[in-house]
């Protein structure tokens, strides 16, 4: 389930070892799914407007449809050993766009520190109730409508430049046509239609949206340098030479990404870290 989370500490999702948390807005509302873990067993529980729907996707929300037949045996020491090492590792499938897209933008071109700041100010300004008895650290994501009504200066305090606030907003104004899309290729499209969505931020909705394992986010500040050190033993990668490493795992490209991450592969680092940046009194 910590899949879920595009950028760090999504204040939508609460996990722990045995039970988990999940508040969004449904076509029926909102509502919170909880999920728990007792023996071989997973309960579902959902509440609010949004609870039917829920709990009729609960399954794929916890990734139990997620496909990973033919990882292992992939023609990769390394890739085999994490495919045995992480064997029950699932990635969920939501079937909701808007909810992940908004996070997805906040987390373009900064650090996951700016992200998560910037995703719980807006959480807090468009504050609701969370459906049923939720942990109060919960919170539901945003009315797609209430965003795009929002100029984008009221996202300054949050640390959110116009630049990331007003793909949020034509987003948000872009929603209901968005959730009507049925699989990662449509979703891919009509995310990419947004000016200020590209490659990357389609490829973090899609992925979690539809449980896409191929999907790979390309322009990533960290993933190029990741792949190409751990599958070639090249320090530094470009996208193109990501995408030339992964063709052989096509089908699983996206999979093979968050298998190296799970795992602690990062690439040998030379330079000063990016720099941390407040656009909270611009």
């Amino acid at each position: 389930m910590r899949h879920l989370a595009v950028i760090p500490n999504d204040p939508t999702l609460v996990v722990s070892d045995r039970e988990a948390w999940w508040a969004t807005r449904t076509p029926d509302g909102p509502g919170s799914l909880h999920l728990r873990v007792s023996g071989a067993s997973l309960s579902a529980f959902a509440y609010g407007p949004g609870a039917s729907w829920l709990l009729s996707r609960a399954d794929a929300i916890a990734g139990l449809h997620d496909d990973v037949s033919g990882l292992a045996a992939f023609d990769h020491p390394l890739v085999r050993r994490l495919a045995r090492t992480f064997a029950g590792v699932r990635i969920p499938a939501t079937g909701r766009l808007f909810h992940h897209t908004v996070a997805a933008i906040l987390g373009q071109k900064v650090t996951g520190g700016e992200a998560s700041r910037g995703y719980r100010g807006l959480l807090r300004h468009f504050k609701a109730p969370v459906p049923g008895p939720a942990p109060p650290r919960l919170m539901l994501s945003p009315d797609p409508a209430d965003v795009a009504a929002t100029p984008y200066w009221q996202f300054h305090p949050w640390g959110i430049e116009q630049k990331r606030a007003d793909t949020v907003r034509r987003a948000a104004a872009f929603a209901v046509r968005l959730e009507k899309a049925t699989d990662p290729a449509l979703a891919t499209r009509l995310l990419t239609s947004v000016p200020g969505i590209g490659a990357w931020t389609a490829a973090e909705v899609v992925r979690v949206a539809f449980s896409d394992g191929d999907a790979v986010s390309v322009g990533d500040y960290h993933h190029k340098n990741v792949v190409a050190w751990a599958l070639a033993g090249e320090p530094r990668g470009t996208d193109e030479r990501m995408l030339e490493l992964l063709e052989p795992f096509r089908g699983h490209r996206g999979r093979v990404v968050t298998l190296l991450q799970l795992a602690g592969h990062s690439a040998p680092k030379f330079g000063p870290r990016m720099p941390i940046r407040s656009f909270a009194r611009f």
